[in-house]
């Protein structure tokens, strides 16, 4: 075990869904002889993927971490799922991670998967290696796959690794950086070393020439040395290197086939010589603006990146320690919330299989359970220190969906089960809508709310279904109407009674004082849900106590709440109360909010109502390929196209489209192009609904208010 933040190596696994980071970590867990047979995916035997969703789905859903021993150091290796609905999972272990290895599949080159995962990659300024896999594929394509790397990457991408063979019979991998060839028995495993064939030693020596001025460009006296002497010592050549990758400044290319478990092992020596430690790396950034140095004797930091709940276990934290040495026992506080958590064991991982070791130095990574009020983007302190490791900042949603318990007493188990997952993913945002009367789960893509929805069911026992959303529509109007109205009712003792005078306008900022009435008092009222009512108190002469205006107030409000149309909120009206008549014994605060009430009513359906619906600003990101059938789903969506450019090898559409038409469109992006586009939306405004929309809306509303005499 490491006991030095120099020994230790915190490497990701990332790439588009089929490169192979799955298959890629049981080759290096067999290289370092922490398992004794390499496991599959296809037969669920792999040490990574063993969640029950996992199996079933033949792929990753969670990262997962794990660990080997190699020479001197501890290798921390996590490997993430593909898919761009499962992002989140990918961008917590980059947070962690000191290096990055980034899977290509040969057969199909740079996919857009591998583009989104670049981003992130940029955006932590992460060391990376490109793995070219599938080399063995009868369809591998390795040049087409360089070029595209450097073409969408750009110039930093270097080749340390080239195939001899790449298809069917491939077998031999050309290292320009050791200069000698790995042959490999057919069916994969240990390789001999042989020497570079004349044929193939130009090449190798141009490439083994770049990697030489790489490594001096980064040190003065490696500069000076590589003049004087035309080349560099494998030691000088390692030392400028680690500091090149660290500093991003070149990206090498190796090559692999993972189902045959050819190249992983001389990946891991390049791994556990050139990739830096947590130590070589960029202090850690607080939110305070401060840094913090990774020191095994100062004071204790953890940050958890990742939370899962396990049955018969609870909370399982899967966190960092970026200062400090943590041993069992010790205590530690949220920064968040002032709890204080208690070590009781300390676990280094490999998938499920948990091994409890006494402690943990700065730069490491581990495992703890049973924390009482800790979960993922939690920092944890030692004693008397407050800082706070800044947060992992997780994409916007891009999809909802409403989601229906099996019954109402269900409804407590469901609230409690969906706070669990969201601890666990915060990519999963849970709405209660109190306006749609619905629960809203906002989550990356589909796939993602399927996965929410199978644990659940298996973790929980809970069965629940998904419905289409409701829409968060507003109603205003578009002209000025006068209504009076009477509220009368006598049953006995004593009755109700308020007649009212009410205009009502379309309002806008600016606009002046009603024509014709003496404004004796004016409210403006922000609305909770957007836009504004303007209250107006118009009475002259004490034809209604003013002492009645709140519950008059109080009335129009609450059909504002749920608008006569289709019982969505109004926004942007002005209401002026100009005239009446009150009863000394009958008239109270009830008589005059119902009167309120059904005048607002009354008077709105008379001026040309009109009905608002949510429009969201879309991004869309297609190959050129693809941009005809993109924008034909678009136009089925009443999508309004504002503007396209070419960004890298994408075309950019920008359109704004109606929320109401945006639902299911993850699923149907990604079938229409395979999988090879991708989009963000974020709310742009309101704006008027369609006619024949409208109508169908309105007719299908039934409105359930009492009437009085009219």
């Amino acid at each position: 075990m490491a006991r030095n933040p120099k020994n230790i190596r915190n490497i990701v696994l990332l790439g588009h869904s089929g490169s192979g980071k799955t298959t890629l970590v049981e080759n290096m867990l067999f290289e370092a002889h922490e398992i004794n047979r390499i496991g599959s995916v296809d037969d669920n035997s792999s040490t990574s993927d063993y969640v029950e969703i996992e199996k079933d789905r033949h792929s990753s859903v969670y990262s997962s971490l794990m660990h080997v021993n190699w020479k001197d150091s501890k290798i921390n290796i996590i490997d993430t799922p593909g898919s761009d609905d499962l992002v989140g999972e990918s961008i917590s272990s980059m947070k962690v991670a000191d290096t990055a290895v980034l899977l290509v599949n040969a057969k199909y080159g740079v996919e857009v998967g591998t583009e989104l995962i670049w981003e992130y990659v940029e955006s932590f300024h992460l060391p990376t290696v490109i793995a070219i896999n599938h080399l063995d594929s009868p369809q591998a394509d390795y040049d087409r796959s360089v070029a595209q790397a450097i073409d969408r990457f750009g110039s930093k991408v270097v080749e340390v690794q080239y195939p001899l063979d790449a298809g069917a019979n491939f077998s031999t991998i050309v290292d320009a950086l050791r200069m000698v060839i790995y042959k490999f028995p057919a069916k994969g495993g240990k390789p001999t070393k042989e020497d570079i064939p004349a044929s193939e030693m130009e090449r190798a020596k141009e490439l083994h020439n770049k990697l030489v001025e790489i490594a001096a460009e980064n040190e003065e006296g490696l500069m000076e040395r590589y003049f004087e002497e035309g080349t560099l010592s494998e030691d000088d050549l390692a030392k400028g290197l680690t500091i090149a990758l660290a500093n991003q400044q070149f990206f090498p290319i190796f090559c692999i086939s993972a189902g045959k478990n050819m190249g992983s092992g001389r990946l891991m020596g390049f791994l556990n010589d050139i990739a830096p430690s947590p130590a070589d790396r960029p202090e850690a950034k607080l939110e305070d603006g401060k840094t913090l140095a990774c020191d095994p004797d100062k004071d204790t930091t953890l940050f958890i990146y990742k939370t899962i709940s396990e049955a018969n276990v609870g909370n399982v934290s899967y966190f960092k320690v970026y200062s400090g040495t943590i041993k069992t026992g010790d205590e530690v506080t949220n920064a968040e919330n002032g709890t204080v958590e208690r070590l009781n064991h300390i676990f280094i991982s490999n998938g499920k299989n948990r091994s409890e070791i006494p402690q943990l130095v700065a730069g490491d990574l581990g495992v703890t359970v049973k924390l009482k009020n800790s979960h993922t983007n939690n920092t944890l302190n030692g004693k008397g220190v407050g800082r706070k490791i800044e947060l992992i900042e997780f994409p916007e949603p891009r999809f909802r969906t409403a989601m229906v318990p099996p019954d109402k007493n269900s409804l407590e188990k469901v609230a409690r089960a969906l706070t669990i997952v969201h601890e666990e993913d915060p990519t999963l945002v849970v709405e209660h809508s109190v306006e749609l009367k619905q629960t809203i789960l906002h989550g990356q893509g589909q796939l993602h709310l399927d996965i929410v929805k199978a644990k659940i069911e298996k973790t929980f026992g809970l069965k629940i279904e998904f419905e289409k959303p409701k829409i968060p529509y507003r109603e205003t109007i578009r002209q000025s109407v006068d209504e009076v109205y009477r509220h009368k009712k006598q049953s006995g003792g004593a009755g109700q009674f308020a007649e009212l005078h009410m205009r009502i306008e379309p309002y806008h900022d600016g606009m002046p004082n009603p024509v014709g009435l003496s404004v004796r008092n004016s409210e403006v009222d922000e609305l909770p849900w957007g836009g504004k009512l303007v209250f107006n108190w118009c009475i002259v002469g004490g034809t209604i106590d003013s002492r009645f205006s709140n519950a008059i107030k109080k009335g129009i409000l609450m059909k504002m709440e749920e608008g006569p149309l289709t019982g969505s909120r109004c926004r942007d009206i002005r209401v002026s109360i100009f005239d009446g008549k009150m009863h000394p014994v009958d008239s109270n605060d009830m008589a005059f909010q119902l009167a309120s009430t059904m005048a607002f009513k009354i008077a709105f359906k008379k001026a040309n109502p009109k009905l608002l619906e949510p429009v969201f600003d879309l991004e869309v990101l297609s190959p050129e390929d693809m941009v005809g059938e993109v924008m034909g789903d678009l136009q089925t969506r009443r999508a309004m196209i504002t503007g396209m450019d070419s960004e890298g090898h994408y075309q950019k559409i920008n359109a704004k489209v109606p929320l109401s038409e945006l639902f299911g469109y993850s699923s149907s992006l990604r079938s229409i192009t395979q999988g090879r586009a991708k989009f963000k939306r974020s709310f742009s405004e309101y704006a008027e609904t369609p006619p024949d929309v409208q109508k169908v809306l309105i007719d299908s509303h039934v409105d359930n208010d009492e009437h009085g005499e009219h």
